[in-house]
C-alpha cells in the first residue's frame, strides 16, 4: 500500500481510488459503485470484487442510475461491447434484487 504524507505533518493519507458514475457522473469512491465488466469471453458481468480481468464501468446503487446505463447506449459505449437483450434483461433484474434489499 502507497502512503503519501501531508508536508506539514508526518501522518499518512491512504490513496482512495475514485471513478465515475456511468450515468449521474458523479465522481465517487470506487468501493460505493458496482463495477460492470465486459468479459474476456464476451459477457457482461457484475463485478462484485472489482478485480475481474476486463473493461469496466461503475454505476451507482441507485435505481435510476442503472435505469439510464442500461436504457441507451451509455454501458455498450463504455464497455466498447454491445448488450444482448437477454444479458440486458440479466442486468435489470440484478439490479431490481440489489436495490430492493438496500431499502
Amino acid at each position: 500500500m502507497r502512503m503519501k504524507s501531508t508536508s506539514f505533518h508526518s501522518v499518512p493519507i491512504k490513496h482512495i481510488p475514485r471513478r465515475t458514475c456511468l450515468a449521474c457522473r458523479q465522481v465517487k469512491a470506487k468501493r460505493e459503485l458496482i463495477r460492470l465488466v465486459h468479459a474476456p469471453d464476451g459477457n457482461i458481468e457484475i463485478d462484485t470484487n472489482g478485480k475481474k480481468r476486463g473493461r469496466g464501468a461503475y454505476l451507482c446503487p441507485v435505481w435510476e442510475c442503472w435505469e439510464t446505463g442500461l436504457k441507451g447506449n451509455r454501458l455498450e459505449y463504455a464497455l466498447r461491447s454491445h448488450l444482448t437483450p437477454d444479458n440486458r434483461e440479466q442486468l435489470m433484474k440484478y439490479a431490481k434484487d440489489l436495490l430492493k434489499g438496500a431499502n
